[in-house]
């Protein structure tokens, strides 16, 4: 199984391949090299035997940084393989907030949903997904693969929502768990990984370590490092169910 893990910064990166690193020590056939994609992006290939291969891309905050690196990679992929698919899995993977009682600091979580929170329009009766204004889309629907993922890790399994802004008042957490009443995790990232992923017709997944709490911004209360670890954990966890993928 070919998968593309796609993060925003560097340190989830890190976090990532040390994971993945971690549940290859000691097997033969397995081999890191670094490579440089057009525009700048950085990407690890971690390959190992029964042919899988995970390949973690750094591809910047936001999602429209996200969505054009993760096409980038998908372009290259395809190329290199000579074949319309270059991936089998892209998973967009790092930090996020969650949102209590659902998903507690250092907690798991998977998508069921990936969902642009606040793509659409204000009008006086309120928020309009850009669904309910006649074009586009504002979700995605994951892999079914990522109900196993999610099992795996004994993850929070829910909606996971990508903004722009991230949340940092009471009142803006409460009018998103108005509008998605079971949206267990935000961050900026997965539905620009997503919509990259659709258009090159390769299946998407969602998973973030919870850092911090959607709600009023507290960096004293913010557990970053933990966070980086449960991540790097979760991939440690998940290196052999993609190489049982591949089978």
């Amino acid at each position: 199984m070919r998968v593309l893990v796609v993060t925003a910064v560097p340190a989830e990166a890190d976090s990532v391949s040390a994971g993945l690193a971690s549940a290859g020590a000691g097997s033969p056939g397995r081999a890191v090299t670094a490579h440089t994609l057009p525009g700048g992006c950085a990407l690890r290939r971690h390959a190992a035997g029964e042919g899988a291969r995970v390949d973690v891309l750094s591809a910047g905050v936001g999602p429209a940084a996200a969505a054009a690196a993760t096409a980038t990679a998908l372009t290259a992929g395809a190329y290199e393989n000579r074949s319309a698919r270059g991936y089998d899995l892209v998973v967009s993977a790092g930090i996020g907030g969650g949102f209590r009682p659902a998903a507690p600091l250092g907690a798991v979580v998977v998508a069921d949903a990936i969902v642009a929170a606040d793509l659409g329009a204000g009008t006086p009766d309120g928020y309009l997904a850009v669904e309910e204004l006649g074009f586009g889309r504002s979700a995605h629907v994951p892999s079914p693969l990522s109900g196993r993922l999610a099992k795996a890790l004994d993850a929070v399994y829910g909606p996971v929502l990508t903004v722009s802004t991230v949340t940092g008042t009471a009142a803006r957490a409460a009018e998103l768990t108005a509008r998605h009443p079971r949206a267990v995790a935000e961050a900026m990232e997965g539905f620009g990984v997503a919509e990259a992923a659709v258009a090159h017709g390769v299946p998407v997944a969602e998973i973030r370590a919870v850092s911090n709490a959607v709600g009023p911004r507290d960096r004293a209360a913010w557990r970053i490092g933990e966070a980086l670890d449960a991540l790097r954990n979760a991939f440690e966890v998940l290196a052999p169910v993609f190489e049982e993928e591949a089978r």
